[in-house]
Protein backbone atom coordinates (compact mmCIF):
# COMPACT_ATOMS: atom_id res chain seq x y z
CA UNK A 1 0.00 0.00 0.00
CA UNK A 2 1.54 3.37 -0.78
CA UNK A 3 1.13 6.75 0.62
CA UNK A 4 1.63 9.98 -0.24
CA UNK A 5 2.05 12.35 2.35
CA UNK A 6 1.93 15.40 0.32
CA UNK A 7 1.81 18.26 3.15
CA UNK A 8 4.66 16.68 4.50
CA UNK A 9 3.32 14.61 8.04
CA UNK A 10 5.60 13.62 11.31
CA UNK A 11 8.92 11.23 11.24
CA UNK A 12 6.62 9.18 13.55
CA UNK A 13 4.02 9.21 11.41
CA UNK A 14 5.99 7.79 8.97
CA UNK A 15 7.97 4.80 11.00
CA UNK A 16 3.87 3.59 12.30
CA UNK A 17 2.99 3.50 8.78
CA UNK A 18 6.26 1.79 7.44
CA UNK A 19 6.13 -0.75 10.36
CA UNK A 20 2.87 -1.87 9.58
CA UNK A 21 3.94 -2.29 5.71
CA UNK A 22 3.37 0.77 4.15
CA UNK A 23 5.39 2.57 1.70
CA UNK A 24 5.53 6.49 2.51
CA UNK A 25 6.48 8.68 0.26
CA UNK A 26 6.91 12.44 1.22
CA UNK A 27 7.81 14.03 -2.20
CA UNK A 28 5.65 17.46 -2.46
CA UNK A 29 3.91 17.49 -5.55
CA UNK A 30 2.14 20.84 -6.92
CA UNK A 31 -1.54 20.39 -7.59
CA UNK A 32 -1.42 20.90 -11.58
CA UNK A 33 1.10 17.47 -11.21
CA UNK A 34 -0.51 15.89 -8.65
CA UNK A 35 -3.74 13.70 -10.63
CA UNK A 36 -0.58 11.91 -12.99
CA UNK A 37 1.70 11.44 -9.61
CA UNK A 38 -1.33 9.57 -7.85
CA UNK A 39 -2.00 7.23 -11.06
CA UNK A 40 1.77 6.45 -11.90
CA UNK A 41 2.32 5.36 -8.52
CA UNK A 42 -0.94 4.23 -7.92
CA UNK A 43 -1.40 5.29 -4.54
CA UNK A 44 -3.86 4.57 -2.03
CA UNK A 45 -3.43 7.07 0.32
CA UNK A 46 -3.79 10.59 -0.05
CA UNK A 47 -2.55 12.63 3.27
CA UNK A 48 -2.66 16.68 2.75
CA UNK A 49 -3.02 19.53 5.48
CA UNK A 50 -4.06 23.34 4.05
CA UNK A 51 -1.80 23.63 1.10
CA UNK A 52 -3.00 20.74 -1.29
CA UNK A 53 -6.70 20.60 -2.46
CA UNK A 54 -9.06 17.42 -3.15
CA UNK A 55 -11.53 18.35 -5.13
CA UNK A 56 -13.96 16.04 -7.21
CA UNK A 57 -11.91 16.54 -10.46
CA UNK A 58 -9.20 14.73 -8.36
CA UNK A 59 -11.09 12.10 -6.90
CA UNK A 60 -12.96 11.66 -10.14
CA UNK A 61 -9.38 11.41 -11.76
CA UNK A 62 -7.72 9.17 -9.25
CA UNK A 63 -9.44 5.95 -8.61
CA UNK A 64 -6.44 4.05 -6.68
CA UNK A 65 -7.11 6.52 -3.52
CA UNK A 66 -9.01 4.49 -0.72
CA UNK A 67 -8.36 7.41 2.24
CA UNK A 68 -7.99 10.97 1.97
CA UNK A 69 -6.63 12.08 5.42
CA UNK A 70 -5.96 15.86 6.62
CA UNK A 71 -3.28 16.53 9.41
CA UNK A 72 -5.43 18.71 11.50
CA UNK A 73 -9.10 19.70 11.96
CA UNK A 74 -10.65 21.70 8.90
CA UNK A 75 -11.44 19.84 5.78
CA UNK A 76 -12.58 22.61 3.62
CA UNK A 77 -10.15 22.07 1.07
CA UNK A 78 -11.23 18.76 0.43
CA UNK A 79 -14.74 17.67 -1.03
CA UNK A 80 -15.66 15.19 1.81
CA UNK A 81 -19.13 14.45 0.98
CA UNK A 82 -18.45 13.69 -3.03
CA UNK A 83 -15.47 11.45 -1.69
CA UNK A 84 -17.56 9.64 0.33
CA UNK A 85 -20.17 8.97 -2.11
CA UNK A 86 -17.60 7.72 -4.00
CA UNK A 87 -16.82 5.24 -1.40
CA UNK A 88 -13.22 6.70 -0.19
CA UNK A 89 -12.43 7.15 3.82
CA UNK A 90 -11.37 10.74 4.46
CA UNK A 91 -10.54 10.94 7.78
CA UNK A 92 -8.78 13.86 9.96
CA UNK A 93 -7.14 14.59 13.54
CA UNK A 94 -9.40 16.84 15.26
CA UNK A 95 -8.24 16.60 18.51
CA UNK A 96 -4.45 16.45 18.10
CA UNK A 97 -3.61 19.93 17.60
CA UNK A 98 -6.23 21.65 20.37
CA UNK A 99 -3.47 22.28 22.57
CA UNK A 100 -1.06 23.94 20.36
CA UNK A 101 -3.79 26.45 19.16
CA UNK A 102 -5.04 27.10 22.45
CA UNK A 103 -1.29 27.91 23.86
CA UNK A 104 -1.28 30.16 20.55
CA UNK A 105 -3.91 32.12 21.38
CA UNK A 106 -2.93 32.84 24.88
CA UNK A 107 0.53 33.90 22.67
CA UNK A 108 -1.62 36.20 21.05
CA UNK A 109 -3.01 37.61 24.06
CA UNK A 110 -0.12 37.98 26.63
CA UNK A 111 1.74 39.72 23.83
CA UNK A 112 -1.11 42.23 22.62
CA UNK A 113 -1.84 43.16 26.82
CA UNK A 114 1.77 43.70 27.25
CA UNK A 115 2.65 45.20 23.61
CA UNK A 116 5.02 42.35 23.22
CA UNK A 117 4.17 41.96 19.52
CA UNK A 118 5.40 46.16 18.35
CA UNK A 119 8.35 46.53 21.45
CA UNK A 120 10.08 43.45 19.95
CA UNK A 121 9.57 45.26 16.29
CA UNK A 122 11.01 48.56 18.10
CA UNK A 123 13.73 47.64 20.32
CA UNK A 124 16.39 46.68 17.65
CA UNK A 125 15.82 49.64 16.04
CA UNK A 126 15.70 52.70 18.73
CA UNK A 127 15.98 50.67 22.38
CA UNK A 128 19.69 52.19 22.31
CA UNK A 129 18.84 56.17 21.86
CA UNK A 130 15.01 55.96 22.70
CA UNK A 131 14.70 53.79 25.63
CA UNK A 132 12.82 56.25 27.91
CA UNK A 133 10.52 57.32 25.12
CA UNK A 134 9.75 52.87 24.43
CA UNK A 135 9.17 52.42 28.33
CA UNK A 136 6.89 55.48 28.25
CA UNK A 137 4.58 53.86 25.03
CA UNK A 138 4.50 50.55 26.64
CA UNK A 139 3.76 51.58 30.20
CA UNK A 140 -0.14 50.89 30.09
CA UNK A 141 -0.44 47.19 29.83
CA UNK A 142 -3.09 45.09 31.67
CA UNK A 143 -3.47 41.69 32.95
CA UNK A 144 -5.22 38.46 32.04
CA UNK A 145 -6.30 37.32 35.19
CA UNK A 146 -9.36 38.91 36.40
CA UNK A 147 -10.80 39.45 32.93
CA UNK A 148 -13.47 37.75 31.11
CA UNK A 149 -12.78 35.85 27.93
CA UNK A 150 -15.59 35.22 25.38
CA UNK A 151 -15.32 31.96 23.80
CA UNK A 152 -17.03 31.72 20.08
CA UNK A 153 -17.00 28.01 19.49
CA UNK A 154 -16.55 25.46 22.40
CA UNK A 155 -15.41 22.37 20.55
CA UNK A 156 -12.02 20.98 21.50
CA UNK A 157 -10.19 23.61 21.20
CA UNK A 158 -12.30 26.60 22.36
CA UNK A 159 -12.19 24.08 25.48
CA UNK A 160 -8.57 24.09 25.47
CA UNK A 161 -8.42 27.68 25.60
CA UNK A 162 -11.31 27.98 28.69
CA UNK A 163 -8.28 25.50 30.54
CA UNK A 164 -5.41 27.85 30.11
CA UNK A 165 -7.73 30.67 30.79
CA UNK A 166 -9.47 29.38 34.00
CA UNK A 167 -6.01 28.29 35.20
CA UNK A 168 -5.01 31.67 35.32
CA UNK A 169 -8.00 33.11 37.00
CA UNK A 170 -9.83 34.51 34.12
CA UNK A 171 -13.48 34.73 33.39
CA UNK A 172 -14.94 32.28 31.21
CA UNK A 173 -18.06 32.75 28.95
CA UNK A 174 -18.71 30.68 25.62
CA UNK A 175 -20.98 30.40 23.00
CA UNK A 176 -21.91 27.97 20.73
CA UNK A 177 -24.93 26.62 18.32
CA UNK A 178 -24.51 23.21 18.59
CA UNK A 179 -22.63 22.77 22.49
CA UNK A 180 -25.38 24.00 25.42
CA UNK A 181 -22.83 23.03 28.81
CA UNK A 182 -19.22 21.60 28.90
CA UNK A 183 -17.63 20.13 31.70
CA UNK A 184 -13.91 21.99 31.93
CA UNK A 185 -11.14 19.55 33.73
CA UNK A 186 -8.52 22.01 35.05
CA UNK A 187 -5.33 19.62 35.96
CA UNK A 188 -2.73 20.47 38.84
CA UNK A 189 0.33 18.61 40.03
CA UNK A 190 0.24 15.30 41.10
CA UNK A 191 -3.04 14.34 39.91
CA UNK A 192 -5.25 16.89 41.73
CA UNK A 193 -7.56 18.71 39.09
CA UNK A 194 -10.84 20.81 39.58
CA UNK A 195 -14.09 20.69 37.14
CA UNK A 196 -15.58 24.02 36.00
CA UNK A 197 -18.97 23.21 34.68
CA UNK A 198 -19.78 26.32 31.67
CA UNK A 199 -23.03 26.64 30.23
CA UNK A 200 -23.08 27.93 27.01
CA UNK A 201 -24.84 31.73 26.14
CA UNK A 202 -25.95 34.01 23.43
CA UNK A 203 -23.28 35.32 21.24
CA UNK A 204 -24.48 38.65 21.58
CA UNK A 205 -24.41 38.32 25.22
CA UNK A 206 -20.59 36.67 25.33
CA UNK A 207 -20.02 39.96 22.44
CA UNK A 208 -20.93 42.32 25.27
CA UNK A 209 -19.36 41.34 28.75
CA UNK A 210 -16.25 40.25 27.10
CA UNK A 211 -13.03 41.56 28.10
CA UNK A 212 -11.21 39.71 24.89
CA UNK A 213 -12.83 37.56 22.34
CA UNK A 214 -11.49 34.23 20.81
CA UNK A 215 -13.30 32.26 17.92
CA UNK A 216 -12.71 28.97 17.15
CA UNK A 217 -15.67 28.03 14.39
CA UNK A 218 -15.33 26.30 11.26
CA UNK A 219 -14.86 28.13 7.80
CA UNK A 220 -18.23 29.92 7.03
CA UNK A 221 -20.10 31.13 4.41
CA UNK A 222 -20.83 34.44 5.89
CA UNK A 223 -18.69 36.58 8.46
CA UNK A 224 -19.35 35.33 12.21
CA UNK A 225 -17.59 38.99 13.20
CA UNK A 226 -18.57 41.97 11.25
CA UNK A 227 -19.53 45.56 11.95
CA UNK A 228 -22.65 44.74 14.12
CA UNK A 229 -20.46 42.30 16.11
CA UNK A 230 -17.70 44.81 16.69
CA UNK A 231 -19.85 47.25 17.58
CA UNK A 232 -21.31 45.08 20.49
CA UNK A 233 -18.41 44.55 22.29
CA UNK A 234 -16.87 46.52 24.79
CA UNK A 235 -14.92 49.79 23.79
CA UNK A 236 -10.90 48.48 24.20
CA UNK A 237 -11.85 44.88 24.07
CA UNK A 238 -9.63 42.37 22.01
CA UNK A 239 -9.93 39.63 19.22
CA UNK A 240 -8.19 37.01 18.64
CA UNK A 241 -8.50 35.13 15.63
CA UNK A 242 -6.42 31.19 15.55
CA UNK A 243 -9.56 29.48 13.60
CA UNK A 244 -10.24 29.80 9.92
CA UNK A 245 -9.79 33.59 7.38
CA UNK A 246 -13.27 34.47 6.37
CA UNK A 247 -14.98 34.01 10.24
CA UNK A 248 -13.81 38.30 10.44
CA UNK A 249 -14.38 40.87 8.31
CA UNK A 250 -10.60 42.53 8.29
CA UNK A 251 -12.35 46.05 6.56
CA UNK A 252 -14.51 46.39 9.51
CA UNK A 253 -12.21 45.12 12.33
CA UNK A 254 -9.04 47.78 10.83
CA UNK A 255 -12.43 49.96 11.37
CA UNK A 256 -12.90 49.47 14.57
CA UNK A 257 -9.27 49.41 15.44
CA UNK A 258 -8.83 52.39 14.09
CA UNK A 259 -11.48 54.32 15.89
CA UNK A 260 -10.17 53.09 19.09
CA UNK A 261 -13.92 50.66 19.46
CA UNK A 262 -11.09 47.58 19.75
CA UNK A 263 -7.71 48.01 21.22
CA UNK A 264 -6.10 45.07 19.51
CA UNK A 265 -6.25 41.95 17.72
CA UNK A 266 -4.16 38.67 17.10
CA UNK A 267 -4.34 36.83 13.53
CA UNK A 268 -2.99 33.43 12.49
CA UNK A 269 -5.51 33.37 9.88
CA UNK A 270 -6.48 35.20 6.91
CA UNK A 271 -9.28 36.04 4.48
CA UNK A 272 -7.05 36.31 1.67
CA UNK A 273 -4.06 33.31 2.14
CA UNK A 274 -1.40 33.25 1.52
CA UNK A 275 -1.41 37.26 0.58
CA UNK A 276 -2.81 39.12 3.47
CA UNK A 277 -4.11 42.61 3.13
CA UNK A 278 -1.34 45.17 3.23
CA UNK A 279 -3.91 46.88 5.75
CA UNK A 280 -3.89 44.11 7.74
CA UNK A 281 -0.20 43.21 7.46
CA UNK A 282 1.39 47.01 8.36
CA UNK A 283 -1.55 48.13 11.14
CA UNK A 284 0.47 47.99 14.33
CA UNK A 285 -2.16 47.29 16.54
CA UNK A 286 -2.77 44.11 15.18
CA UNK A 287 -0.53 41.32 16.22
CA UNK A 288 0.45 38.46 13.59
CA UNK A 289 1.46 34.78 12.81
CA UNK A 290 1.40 33.43 9.49
CA UNK A 291 -0.98 30.49 10.26
CA UNK A 292 0.75 28.25 12.66
CA UNK A 293 -1.72 27.48 14.85
CA UNK A 294 -0.82 23.59 15.02
CA UNK A 295 2.40 23.85 13.88
CA UNK A 296 4.37 22.51 17.25
CA UNK A 297 6.82 19.75 17.12
CA UNK A 298 4.51 17.74 19.97
CA UNK A 299 0.88 18.65 17.90
CA UNK A 300 2.83 17.37 14.42
CA UNK A 301 3.86 14.11 15.96
CA UNK A 302 0.06 13.69 17.23
CA UNK A 303 -1.08 14.06 14.08
CA UNK A 304 1.03 11.97 12.32
CA UNK A 305 0.36 9.33 14.91
CA UNK A 306 -3.66 9.38 14.49
CA UNK A 307 -3.43 9.63 10.99
CA UNK A 308 -1.68 6.39 10.83
CA UNK A 309 -3.38 4.65 13.19
CA UNK A 310 -6.68 5.38 11.38
CA UNK A 311 -5.14 4.22 7.89
CA UNK A 312 -3.89 1.04 9.35
CA UNK A 313 -7.34 0.61 11.35
CA UNK A 314 -8.68 0.75 7.64
CA UNK A 315 -6.26 -1.15 5.46
CA UNK A 316 -4.29 -2.90 7.44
Amino acid sequence: MKVLANDGVSQSGIDALTAAGFDVNTTTVAQEQLVNFINENTVDVLLVRSATTVRKDLIDACPSIKIIGRGGVGMDNIDVEYARKKGVHVINTPAASSNSVAELVFAHLFGCARFLYDSNRNMPLDGDTKFKNLKKSYAKGIELRGKTLGIIGFGRIGREVAKIALGIGMKVIASDKFVGNATIKVEFYNGQFINVDIKTEPMKDVLKQSDFITLHVPAQKNYVIGKKQLDMMKKGAGIVNAARGGVIDEVALIAAIESGKIAFAGLDTFEEEPTPAIQVLMNTKISLTPHIGAATNEAQDRIGEELASQIISILG
